[in-house]
């Protein structure tokens, strides 16, 4: 009790900061431990010291806002996330947007597919789309099933060539590889926009824009168009393209190598068809079997 005319002593002001040190100690321990990442390992990305980053995480002493930066660069996520208000809802959303951002790109797509509001089949409509190394048979397999079947057929390449209006390889010397990328992601999305029911083929050489690859795989009906690498090699010269051997012993190898590179993404396609070794029109019936086998070109009615 203060007598009259004595000076009342000030309040304590509260530690504003302490709600929010304990919230972003909170926020650094499940993220990097719905990673998996072990302190260590965070140290190492991040550059910040083992014991800077258990002091953060028990919520002693303060960071600066460089260092902080990097914990969150090395953890994936935005700076904000960390330091934001939010509430156990937000956190876990939070703690999936930064498992998603480092996940690797067959996994972001499967996530999405999951997601999806719309049913998958009724995404994909009645598109076909053959994928694979060149060489396959995508075109000739394509086109010969879209004739029986009454449907229409698109060379990826072929829409590529109309739009910009010159050859593919004028395309390639004056856009480059990033270039003709952003034209195939463009054409893709015209495709899409134009047709509800086609086969489609795409270069192999999609699977290496995982944006467009995973579009692909969520709006389209795929087939992996598969061969081995001396029918690979023999059907492109026999296209009368010697490139892939001109000048270059080492071709074999390299188409070798794709295979093996390539094969865990067109494994994602939903069936296959192995042409080695047999007549066209054979692989034609198995190409026609597997769609009819899987109502690929059906109409898909609401649930």
């Amino acid at each position: 009790m203060n007598l009259p005319g004595q000076m009342t002593s000030p309040k304590p002001i509260p530690d504003a900061s302490a709600p929010l040190i304990e919230r972003l100690a909170a926020r650094v321990r499940a993220v990097r431990t719905a990673q998996g990442l072990p302190r260590r390992l965070l140290s190492e990305r991040s550059g910040v010291s083992p014991r800077y980053l258990a002091q953060l995480e028990a919520g002693e002493g303060n960071i600066s806002v460089l260092l902080l930066s990097r914990v969150a660069a090395a953890l994936n996520v935005r700076i904000e996330e960390l330091l934001s208000d939010a509430g156990p809802m937000e956190d876990d959303v939070s703690r999936v947007a930064s498992l998603y951002r480092a996940a690797p790109a067959p996994v972001q797509g499967r996530v999405r597919a999951l997601l999806a509001p719309e049913n998958p089949l009724a995404q994909r409509a009645q598109r076909v789309c053959l994928i694979g190394l060149r060489g396959a048979g995508k075109s000739t397999l394509g086109a010969a099933a879209a004739e029986k079947l009454k449907v229409p057929f698109v060379e990826l390449n072929a829409e590529i060539e109309r739009a910009v209006e010159m050859p593919l390889d004028e395309i390639m010397a004056l856009y480059g590889p990033d270039g003709y990328r952003a034209l195939e992601a463009e054409a893709v999305d015209r495709v899409l926009q134009t047709y509800d029911k086609l086969i489609l083929a795409v270069a192999g050489g999609i699977v290496a824009a995982p944006a467009t690859f995973n579009q692909v795989l969520e709006r389209f009906h795929t087939v992996w168009i598969r061969t081995s690498a001396a029918e690979h090699m023999a059907r492109v010269r026999a296209q009368g393209d010697l490139r892939p051997m001109d000048g270059n012993p080492a071709a074999m190898d390299q188409l070798k190598h794709f295979l093996t590179a390539r094969t865990p993404q067109y494994e994602q396609a939903l069936a296959q068809i192995n042409t080695s070794a047999k007549p066209v029109q054979t692989s034609v019936n198995e190409l026609l079997a597997v769609i009819a086998k899987h109502r690929f070109l059906e109409s898909i009615g609401p649930e």
